[in-house]
């Protein structure tokens, strides 16, 4: 038997998350945000499950849209970073690539090159993040450059909200307004009407004002939540990703002995320890503190000591009989990699997205 560590990847609930996420703005387009391997899901997997369903992919660079191309996925992609140098730019045109721009040098090069076929080109505005972006005032004066170019084919609006996910803040209301009155100065000036992109996965589940032509849903494509409090349309969602492992050793120790490294932890009772076949070096987080959940045959137990590279321990002393072999799960259908997340200082965007490639993974349609 190969040692049980695997990451099993669930593509129904894939499936089912976008339905959520369409449901939610059914008369806009869904880009499907799918860079960094799909969160760390498996891009060309996924773009395949739901290529016939979506309008449009976004991942972060020609690199990441290549793979795609060469793996037979011909839906438009749009390049969220744009394009880094005049050979991305042509190779975007070549095939079939949208870009983001997002600075006067990105401009520049559409406005240089003679492209084989024009290109749609994505027009970040900064409306607060300041990350990426034109200031609105300048929004004029790119989207009439970029029109009046014979390399670009339409010019869509964007931007992207920075704290969507707290409904108490009122940025987000400023954000949105500010994007409004840009969108409103150039239609204006110009006498065009542009289609606009807003909502990533918060702005889609929360903010109803941010729903556009097109929403760009990322994070809850796979299930995990933006939010930091219970979401009654998170709790919706399907996970995508199962992370799961075996026990290979039980133990009973006494009450004042220690497990793992550093002697971390201490029994404060007489204790049955299992030690599970997992670790930093499969992707389980170094960081997650004693008592973060971890669920065994299908109940919830709890971390004792440091994680190791290859194994952890965990305290099944309250559980029914727990044997060699028997199933466990890191973060999945019954427990959230957000909730896990919490207990390591992070977010479980990171957990799912820096997944080794050590782990053995299934994927089931």
């Amino acid at each position: 038997m190969s040692r049980p560590t695997e990451i099993a990847i669930d593509l129904s609930a894939l499936r089912h998350n976008y339905q959520v996420a369409k449901n939610l703005s059914p008369h806009s387009q869904t880009v499907a945000v799918i860079k960094a391997d799909a969160y760390g899901h498996g891009a060309v997997e996924v773009a395949r499950a739901i290529q016939h369903q979506v309008a449009i992919f976004a991942v972060s660079s020609e690199e990441e849209a290549s793979e795609l191309r060469s793996d037979g996925i011909l839906l438009p992609i749009l390049l969220l970073e744009g394009c880094f140098d005049a050979q991305e730019l042509l190779s975007a045109s070549l095939k079939g690539f949208e870009v983001v721009t997002h600075n006067h040098l990105q401009l520049q090069m559409i406005q240089s090159m003679q492209l084989p076929v024009p290109i749609k080109v994505w027009l970040k505005v900064d409306t607060g993040m300041h990350r990426l972006g034109i200031k609105p005032e300048q929004a004029v004066e790119f989207v009439a450059a970029l029109s009046q170019s014979s390399n670009v084919s339409e010019v869509i609006l964007m931007t992207h909200l920075s704290i969507a996910d707290n409904l108490e803040n009122e940025f987000t209301a400023y954000q949105l307004e500010r994007f409004k009155r840009c969108h409103q100065s150039i239609e204006t000036a110009l006498g065009m009407k542009l289609k606009s992109s807003i909502a990533n996965s918060a702005g889609l589940m929360a903010w109803p004002e941010s729903h556009s032509e097109f929403d760009r849903p990322g994070i809850m494509l796979f299930g995990l939540s933006p939010f930091s409090y219970p979401n009654s349309i998170a709790n919706s969602l399907k996970s995508v990703m199962s992370f799961n492992s075996k026990v290979i050793a039980v133990r009973s120790i006494k009450s004042g002995e220690s497990v793992g490294y550093g002697n971390t932890w201490t029994a404060q009772q007489d204790s049955v320890i299992a030690t599970v076949a997992v670790g930093y070096g499969d992707g389980y987080p170094r960081n997650a503190r004693s008592g973060t959940p971890v669920m065994v045959n299908q109940q919830r137990a709890r971390l004792c000591g440091r994680v190791s590279m290859d194994m952890i321990t965990v305290d099944v002393t309250d559980l029914t009989a727990v044997s060699v072999n028997d199933d466990v799960e890191l973060w999945g259908k019954h427990l959230s990699a957000d909730e896990v997340a919490s207990w390591a200082d992070t977010i479980g965007y990171e957990l799912v997205t820096r997944m080794p490639k050590r782990c053995r993974r299934t994927i089931a349609p």
